[in-house]
């Protein structure tokens, strides 16, 4: 398959769980992946940071506001003619109880769900093992991410 883009583009997501266990996904309104379940996220936009990225995209598509914690995953994915290089971040649920995620933007739905449920529905290539990895951080009570340059890890970083 020929890929539309001459270089990736940098893609930013955030794992989000509310008071109850259950994750944020979003329904996927354009390409790739169109109808698919996913992250809240998209593209770094030029000039802003990463935890900028992940702060504003929830946003935009969900009306949440978050703090932004450690990198979760790194992927890389080339499908449908795009090339992606997401960062996956732990994110913290800043808007009040209870917080009731709007669809906006690009994305036809936006909702919580539990973990035991994520099933029934259709999840982008490769969320499901970011999702576990995400819970047993969360459930574990430990810190995730990679370090950045100067070896430090991103969890100590504030975003």
């Amino acid at each position: 398959m020929a890929h539309r883009s001459t270089k990736p583009a940098i893609g930013i997501g955030g794992i989000l769980f509310d008071e109850d266990d259950r994750v944020l996904l979003v329904r996927r309104a354009t390409a790739p992946a169109l109808g698919q379940w996913s992250l809240p996220g998209g593209r770094q936009e030029a000039g802003e940071t990463m935890c900028e990225a992940c702060r504003r995209e929830i946003c935009e598509e969900t009306g949440l506001e978050v703090s932004v914690g450690p990198i979760v995953a790194v992927v890389e994915r080339r499908l449908e003619g795009f090339h992606y290089v997401i960062v996956d971040f732990m994110t913290t649920l800043k808007t009040p109880p209870p917080a009731v995620p709007r669809a906006a933007d690009d994305v036809s739905d936006a909702r919580w769900v539990p973990l035991g449920e994520l099933g029934r529905y259709v999840l982008v290539e490769g969320l499901a093992p970011i999702l576990s990895v995400a819970w047993a951080l969360r459930s574990e009570k430990r810190s995730g991410g990679l370090a950045d340059a100067s070896g430090i890890g991103l969890d100590f970083i504030a975003c």
